[in-house]
């Protein structure tokens, strides 16, 4: 679910990255829409590019974009429609602007069979889930087929790991709150690629727990005169709320992000919050007084509990502080570890360098099949949770440091030390030459790559290819259903000891 390793989340209802385009040819259009069955508020970031009329057109959608939208036909330019499904007639508003063109659904005429009411009231208007219009055989089809098209020039994938009940599945979840017309306190999410609030209830991705605690927080601010935080005035007091729900031990973690460390009455809020909600196992504060994207600040205090939490991930326990990054669909995540420990054929006595390592949650998992596992991460608060990890599970053939994990190989080449397997699970926006050029001088026998960006993925492991590798297998996973996103992981061999 978009990846940024234990340095905070961006303030969005989904993570995407900016430099996803649609495949083929460059697209003329920036479209946003309306819904065919608008529910609420109906919002749109684009902006009106000329003051030139709009008219109202029937077109037929003939394939969808990697991002999910509908692609139709309008006076030779290619228009992008949110909500628009292969094969069905629809009425858009168009306007006109020059060589581009803004467009919205108004209405569908002849809805797809694969057309569902989305589960999700606020659908229309959030834009975190881009697919819930879609039946579960049509988004896997969907993803299948953009993974397919992508990877194309390395093989064929293997079909895509899908989730048995693709609800619920967030174990991270975190919501801004703010005031409507009304001056009433409202909570929710932003709607996507926006900072407009939308006021919600219930996530149906998020862990139900979650909601309903930040529920909670939010029906307390009013007697704690709590006020929320304003970006535009810079008045106020809570920021966001931040939950994480270890999905199989239960404990639960919530995060209060407030602009001031002056928290007055925090002991009686902690109080009346644990008395609401006796399963919180832990309680924080984090202070984020400035005008940032990044939803966590850097400085944190503990009100309750230890300040982590510990989940369990393929039989091993960790343990997950505010900022560390862990994989938001544990269900999901096994699958893709369990594929990725798979590729790298570990017969017990290979030496497995787990780059981009976090809180070592992979390497620690080859560690069981490996002879010695070094994982290399930039964060030292990673790499202390990491080590932590290793002491936890009693892992003894796993070393963790601190550092750039492209230098820690190019050094490790330099003094003819070698490596059999690179396991690389980097950010979405992928690894960078000088990281890909130190795989290539080490000569592991086995690159593993796990990424959450496909796109990028192809673009390193063009590299990769173009420098004696060879792709051997593509597994596709659906971490992200109801959203356009898919994880996948890799394994290139090198040529010449095939």
């Amino acid at each position: 679910m978009n990846k940024r390793k234990n340095s905070g989340y961006k303030k969005s209802a989904t993570k995407r990255n900016k430099s996803n385009k649609p495949y083929g040819k460059k697209q003329l259009t920036a479209t946003k829409r309306k819904g065919e069955k608008p529910q609420g508020k109906q919002l749109s970031s684009n902006k009106r590019r000329n003051n030139k009329k709009s008219v109202t057109v029937k077109v037929t959608c003939n394939g969808l974009t990697s991002e999910g939208k509908g692609i139709v036909q309008w006076e030779g330019k290619q228009l992008e429609i949110e909500h628009l499904l292969p094969g069905e007639t629809a009425e858009i508003s168009v306007s006109p602007s020059g060589r581009y063109a803004n467009a919205e659904l108004k209405r569908v005429i002849t809805p797809s069979e694969n057309r569902i009411k989305p589960a999700c009231s606020y659908f229309y208007e959030c834009g975190g889930c881009q697919l819930m219009h879609m039946n579960d055989q049509a988004q896997k089809r969907f993803k299948q087929e953009t993974i397919d098209k992508l990877m194309k020039p390395f093989g064929k994938p293997e079909p895509i790991l899908t989730m048995d009940r693709p609800y619920d599945y967030r174990n991270k979840s975190h919501t801004t709150f703010g005031l409507n017309n009304e001056r009433q306190i409202i909570g929710g999410l932003y709607a996507q690629n926006s900072h407009q609030l939308i006021s919600m209830d219930r996530c149906l991705i998020h862990d139900p727990k979650a909601d309903e605690i930040w529920q909670t927080i939010k029906d307390m601010m009013k007697s704690f005169k709590m006020q929320p935080y304003n970006e535009d005035t810079g008045q106020g007091f809570l920021r966001h709320v931040l939950v994480k729900v270890g999905k199989v031990s239960g404990e639960i973690m919530v995060v209060l992000v407030v602009a001031s460390s002056v928290f007055k009455g925090k002991n009686n809020f902690v109080k009346a919050l644990r008395k609401a909600h006796p399963e919180i196992t832990t309680i924080l504060m984090n202070v984020n007084n400035r005008d940032t994207s990044m939803v966590l600040g850097d400085q944190e205090k503990v009100l309750f509990g230890k300040g982590t939490i510990t989940d369990t991930l393929c039989g091993l326990k960790f343990d997950i502080s505010a900022k560390s990054f862990y994989q938001i669909n544990p269900v999901q995540t096994e699958k893709l570890y369990a594929k990725a420990i798979e590729m790298a054929e570990l017969t017990g006595k290979e030496t497995v360098i787990d780059a981009y390592c976090g809180i070592g949650t992979i390497g620690l998992i080859a560690s069981k099949n490996a002879g010695k596992v070094i994982g290399v991460e930039q964060n030292k608060d990673a790499v202390r949770d990491a080590i932590r990890n290793s002491k936890r599970n009693g892992v003894n053939n796993a070393r963790f440091y601190q550092g750039d994990a492209g230098e820690f190989m190019v050094e490790m080449a330099a003094r003819g030390e070698k490596a059999d397997v690179v396991i690389m699970d980097p950010p979405r926006s992928g690894s960078d030459k000088a990281f890909l050029s130190s795989v290539v001088k080490l000569k592991p026998k086995r690159v593993v790559y796990v990424s959450c960006n496909p796109e990028t993925q192809v673009r390193d492991m063009n590299y990769l290819v173009e420098n004696g590798y060879e792709v051997k297998g593509i597994q596709p996973v659906d971490m992200f259903p109801q959203t356009v996103h898919v994880e996948t992981v890799a394994e290139l061999v090198w040529k010449n000891d095939k």
